[in-house]
């Protein structure tokens, strides 16, 4: 079998067309690519300016150049069918930059530069930080392309893998595209690991104290149907405050030979469920 989940959709289809005995499974991950603000580091310490670049996205444009229109658009929980706590797609257009209108949403976003004093002729240059990886480089490119239309002039930066870590870790950027994977579809997960105050993996250093107290009332929340109500106005407020705009929820497909049996991959995880207890070889 190939690397659980490392196939994109072009490669899939390559795949199929040579090896047409192969069995493969297109799979949610439970990994977003998604933008890193430096909110401490002027201009984007501003919420306008912020608010501005979430408007700029096209996540559909994204979606059909990067996977052929199969990955998903979400809030920071992944989105159903798959994900359990995601919003519904009636919800989600009512957040900025959701909405179906792209030209719109970028007319306001410029309206929104215009008054912070940018415009044609006075554009923000920034270098957009990216994994020297193909998954992290070619949404890049494509946020700087969109981004130019609201005057924001993107310069591609590219970090090899053995500085990435260390240096989001340490905020070195201004804008950067990022992969985060995310090991159970939970909201405690997701919440306290990537959005919490102080939080090692919040990278961008998004902190609401106020949040964070709805952080703990959704977890100890015993009803799932409020907890999941609940969980929706937290993920409302992190996508309004542009914490960390999601772009696309992802997929990737694994294949293998039909000798092997008993594999079932997983919707919601690219780590776990690699015990391998039940699958085996027919020879």
């Amino acid at each position: 079998m190939t690397w659980p989940y490392i196939i994109t959709v072009p490669l899939l289809k390559d795949i199929q067309a040579q090896a047409p005995q192969a069995v493969c499974e297109l799979r949610t991950t439970n990994a977003s690519t998604n933008l890193l603000v430096n909110r401490d580091a002027a201009p984007f310490n501003n919420a306008d300016l912020r608010r501005a670049m979430a408007l700029a996205l096209d996540r559909k444009s994204f979606i059909e150049i990067l996977s052929d229109g199969k990955a998903k658009i979400g809030g920071a929980m992944l989105p159903p069918p798959e994900g359990l706590w995601g919003m519904p797609p009636e919800l989600l257009e009512t957040l900025p930059g959701y909405g179906p209108n792209v030209q719109k949403n970028r007319a306001d976003a410029r309206n929104i530069m215009e008054k912070l004093g940018y415009g044609p002729d006075k554009r923000l240059a920034l270098k957009v930080s990216a994994r020297n990886l193909n998954s992290y480089r070619d949404p890049a490119v494509i946020a700087i392309d969109q981004l130019k239309e609201v005057y924001i002039d993107g310069e591609l930066d590219t970090v090899e893998t053995a500085n990435w870590h260390a240096k989001v870790t340490r905020k070195d950027y201004s804008v950067a595209v990022n992969g985060t994977g995310s090991g159970v579809d939970d909201p405690d997960q997701q919440f306290y690991e990537n959005y919490a105050c102080g939080s090692d993996r919040n990278y961008s250093g998004y902190c609401n104290p106020e949040l964070d107290k709805e952080f703990d009332r959704q977890s100890m929340e015993p009803d799932q149907e409020k907890r999941k109500r609940l969980v929706w106005e937290i993920d409302r407020t992190l996508q309004e405050d542009a914490a960390r705009p999601i772009i696309s929820h992802n997929l990737g497909a694994t294949c293998w030979q039909p000798q092997v049996k008993g594999l079932t991959m997983m919707v919601n995880s690219i780590y776990n469920g690699w015990r391998f207890e039940d699958v085996w070889l027919d020879k």
